[in-house]
């Protein structure tokens, strides 16, 4: 759509959202809420409960079968988890066994980073600026060891009144709310998608896209 409308500056989110369409810098405020919301879902990083459902079998390390270097017990192996540490972000090295949830947590990051290079290999494509970017696995977390502290997307620990202060440059304020929200328009035209909805490649079944799959009488 930018490229259709000779708009070449990402940034340029009015004349985006004139054409009807998320802007990428939105979607890259989505991206830091989705990340950050799914960081917490792996619990917190050090865990007794990771390990003892890692000791009965119940839970595993990513690729568990295919780990080299541990006898898969991990009774004297350590693993790097950053924390908080007087102020700063630090590497501590904790009990493998405790840090289960931190490692998942890791893993999971590096795949989603394989997702998110594919997007932007997209956008590179299309001759635009732009990347997306995971938010640091601290970012706007409400479990965890970084809970109890303010960080922007990159990693930095900052304040929080200056977090406070430029949330909305991070995640979709009621404004950008109200904006998505308005593209929610039905389309009810035979072969034609919402603007939401990406237009498939084939029909189901290898029918025509605009196929009367079905007929209302």
């Amino acid at each position: 759509a930018m490229n259709e409308a000779g708009i070449s500056d990402p940034n340029d989110i009015e004349a985006i959202r004139a054409l009807g369409v998320f802007d990428l810098p939105t979607l890259q405020k989505k991206i830091n809420f989705h990340a950050s919301v799914t960081y917490d879902l792996f619990g917190t990083e050090v865990s007794t409960n990771a390990a003892n459902a890692f000791t009965a079998g119940l839970k595993g390390r990513y690729n568990e079968n295919k780990l080299e270097g541990d006898d898969h017990v991990l009774g004297d192996e350590t693993y790097a988890v950053e924390q908080v540490i007087d102020g700063k972000i630090a590497i501590v090295e904790e009990a493998a066994i405790n840090a289960i949830n931190g490692r998942l947590l890791d893993d999971y990051v590096k795949d989603a980073n394989t997702g998110v290079g594919r997007w932007n290999k997209s956008i590179s494509k299309l001759g635009i600026d732009f990347e997306f970017t995971l938010p640091y696995k601290g970012f706007n977390r409400d479990i965890g060891v970084f809970s109890e502290h303010s960080i922007n997307p990159q990693g930095e620990l900052i304040s929080p009144a200056d977090w406070q202060a430029q949330k909305d440059d991070w995640l979709c304020s009621e404004a950008d709310g109200d904006f998505i929200q308005s593209l929610m328009q039905a389309c009810l035209e035979k072969g034609q998608y919402a603007g939401w909805i990406a237009e498939p490649r084939v029909g189901i079944n290898s029918q025509a896209k605009d196929f009367e799959y079905v007929k209302l009488h």
